[in-house]
């Protein structure tokens, strides 16, 4: 399975102080998210790289289909290239997995796994099987049976990629699922994300920790001002950069854009999301 934008745009309006006026804001337009085309496909790791306002959450929300784009085009292709024309069939193969996603207090993460499983349809013995794998992959068994209001932030963002598997995705998008999590939690969703990509899934996730994104990922996409300034393994965006690490790649690219001596990339555009 793939997942494909093209010239992907959503645009906002906000409140700008108004130069004509002293004391007085105006509204007006942006983009938060400025023509992005991308592809991602089964079997790599794509790692969406940005600053806050960049637009990272803006692009994956559309991927994922919780937000309508202004402009352009999300589609699902299956393995023979074809496009997924049904809107129901083709959220089916996404599990999405947001940094501020709630789940049910008061129900254990097995209640909640199993109203999940029922929500998709799956048979009761469906269900068993499913839950029982998922917790054995997401490591749930020492407190599946707890309610989700007294776990750890760690257990917590275990059981919300848990809940991303339950109808077994192709397609995993995934918004800072690391983010203040300790070490041995952070780890477990890395090996996680390995595992899937392993086993010919699509993986897309935006993080914070270039140091994380340097190691994990196939391919960065990375994102500024709504446009797509760099695209490529870290290897070869360090190497065009002459750079050591993606935090200084990040840097140098960065400042390029803002100096307007980008060529092939695309140039970003005022806005932030």
């Amino acid at each position: 399975m793939r997942i494909r934008a093209e010239q992907l745009c959503k645009k906002f309006n906000r409140m700008v102080a108004d130069g004509n006026r002293k004391g007085k804001s105006r509204q007006e337009e942006f983009y938060a998210v400025d023509h992005v085309c991308l592809e991602a496909k089964g079997g790599e790791i794509l790692g969406v790289l940005g600053p806050n306002g960049a637009g990272k959450t803006t692009l994956l929300r559309m991927l994922g289909r919780l937000m309508e784009p202004t402009q352009g085009q999300v589609s699902v292709l299956d393995d023979e290239g074809r496009i997924l024309t049904d809107e129901i069939e083709a959220k089916r193969h996404i599990g999405y997995l947001s940094e501020n996603t709630r789940l049910y207090k008061r129900l254990s993460v097995r209640e909640m796994l199993k109203t999940i499983a029922e929500i998709y349809g799956l048979s009761t013995e469906e269900q068993q099987e499913r839950i029982a794998r998922i917790a054995e992959v997401m490591k749930l068994q020492d407190f599946i049976d707890n309610r989700i209001e007294r776990l750890s932030t760690g257990q917590t963002q275990r059981a919300s990629i848990a809940r991303c598997l339950v109808h077994a995705p192709e397609i995993y998008i995934f918004d800072e699922p690391t983010l203040g999590l300790d070490i041995l939690s952070s780890e477990s969703i890395i090996e996680f994300m390995r595992g899937e990509r392993d086993r010919g899934r699509a993986v897309l996730y935006s993080t914070h920790y270039m140091e994380e994104a340097q190691y994990l990922c196939d391919r960065i996409l990375m994102i500024y001002r709504g446009g797509i300034i760099a695209d490529g393994t870290p290897e070869a965006l360090m190497n065009e950069t002459g750079t050591e690490n993606l935090r200084e790649t990040f840097r140098v690219l960065i400042d390029q854009t803002e100096q307007g001596l980008v060529s092939g990339r695309g140039t970003a555009k005022e806005g932030e999301a």
